[in-house]
């Protein structure tokens, strides 16, 4: 039974094992990881700002219904003639034509009846009012107002482009990071297991030499020890192995990665610089990002500039009043055109309001010239880098297979008698230092690889 379970256990780790390789990682990272997604949406944000100035030029149609109950005199007053409802009643003539007779028969003067006070119009009873209207309003001339928001927001919606691809590339950058560095801690494994094995012979070795008399009690103790040692590290070793595929699964969205093929390495030391620094002109997306940063600040310029021209809109009104509800009555509309110009003589601020977005603007084509400069001295920093990087590689491939034949040797003089534990454990930790630079080197390689091919803008190639 307990054969039959390991056995399942075995099957099923096999089953959803999934080793993969930088390029698999990459694609599932670029298409899963959240934190780019997000960063996408910034595209969308641009895209509505857009479609928002494209709006103001149709201007905006308001439909609303206006519910009131008032014994206010003004507004009742108001009402009625809103609804065409005002009879000389509503004006208070009743009061006036009681004091006809006697202002007729002379036994009342012209002014006293100019004083009287209508009560129908000071107090008139409550009344119920439903105000239905249509509104639109449209602006005919902003100043270009309009015209240099909509090119700015234009210009916004491709600047976020370049901005999220430019996001890509450092996701990418992080990305190899994290899978070479599942590899370097998968290689520091095998390293360790490869000390493991030595030092395991080692105690075997003295095990047997001491039976003989060829070998102290001090001797197995030193080899025990330092078999303990590589076994520590090779827990340690598993354990950010462990780590690494975790990050990795998290950058990339995929739970089911548990493995990692070899190191990679996506540009050639031997490159041309000069030409990697006209690749990086054409190429780099945070510097096709400035470039659209300079022309909106521009535009933005020529938007404030506008002010010193009148402004033009219309407002047009349809709609009806009655004191209830279904008031939809050609009796009772009414409509309203009107034109309005809005024109400032004099604004002390609107000078320095210009001068501001003239200094921004400037600003920000300094940044620009100063992205690209700093861009071509960013290229020649990470293609020496890989040089450096590539040929401490080489010497490092030389150092462990020395000290590799180094540990053989010494390993015979020890069974000959002719060396101490001691110097042999140095030697070993030599080697398994020298396996340990050898893959720290790789990785190195590898990561400076990555860095001149962003430099360059050439790691992530667009999606169509």
């Amino acid at each position: 039974m307990n054969k039959f379970l390991l056995i399942s256990v075995a099957l099923s780790s096999l089953i959803f094992a999934k080793t993969v390789n930088f390029d698999t990682v990459l694609r599932e990272s670029l298409n899963n990881n959240l934190e780019l997604k997000a960063k996408k949406l910034n595209v969308d944000k641009a895209k509505a700002d857009l479609e928002t100035a494209k709006g103001y030029d149709w201007g905006k149609l308001v439909f609303s219904e206006e519910i009131s109950r008032t014994n206010n005199a003004m507004y009742v007053f108001g009402m009625k003639l809103g609804s065409r409802e005002a009879t000389f009643r509503d004006f208070g003539f009743a009061d006036f034509l009681v004091s006809m007779p006697g202002l007729m028969a002379g036994s009342t003067s012209g002014d006293k009846v100019l004083s009287i006070q209508p009560k129908d119009l000071n107090y008139p009873g409550s009344r119920n009012n439903f105000s239905t209207k249509f509104v639109y309003e449209v602006p005919i001339f902003t100043g270009f107002k309009l015209k240099y928001a909509k090119e700015m927001a234009k210009l916004q919606v491709i600047a976020n482009k370049f901005k999220y691809a430019h996001d890509r590339t450092k996701l990418a950058v992080e990305v190899l990071k994290a899978y070479n560095g599942a590899v370097a801690a998968k290689y520091f494994i095998k390293a360790l297991k490869k000390a493991k094995e030595t030092t395991v012979s080692f105690v075997k070795m003295i095990e047997s030499f001491k039976k003989v008399g060829m070998a102290t009690k001090t001797d197995l103790l030193q080899a025990k020890k330092r078999d303990s040692e590589v076994d520590a590290m090779l827990r340690e070793a598993k354990n950010k192995y462990a780590l690494a595929l975790a990050y990795l699964r998290f950058l990339s969205g995929d739970d089911e990665i548990s493995g990692v093929g070899d190191f990679k390495v996506i540009i050639s030391p031997d490159s041309n610089l000069q030409k990697l620094k006209k690749t990086a002109l054409k190429n780099r997306n945070d510097l096709k990002w400035m470039q659209k940063n300079v022309q909106t600040m521009q535009k933005k310029v020529k938007m404030d500039s506008s002010a010193k021209y009148p402004t033009i809109g219309a407002h047009l009104e349809y709609g009806w009043n009655d004191d209830k509800l279904n008031n939809i009555d050609s009796d009772k509309d009414y409509y309203l055109a009107a034109v309005g110009l809005n024109y400032t003589i004099f604004d002390k601020t609107r000078s320095a309001k210009i001068q501001k977005s003239k200094i921004e603007a400037l600003q920000t084509a300094y940044y620009y010239k100063y992205m690209k400069r700093g861009l071509a001295l960013q290229v020649e920093q990470k293609f020496l880098n890989l040089q450096t990087k590539a040929a401490v590689l080489k010497n490092k491939i030389i150092n462990k297979n020395l000290a590799e034949e180094i540990l053989n040797k010494y390993t015979y003089m020890y069974k000959q008698g002719m060396i101490n534990m001691t110097i042999l454990l140095m030697k070993e930790a030599d080697a398994r230092k020298a396996r340990a630079e050898l893959i720290k080197a790789k990785y190195d390689e590898a990561l400076a690889a990555a860095e001149l091919k962003a430099a360059i803008g050439d790691l992530v190639k667009e999606s169509k």
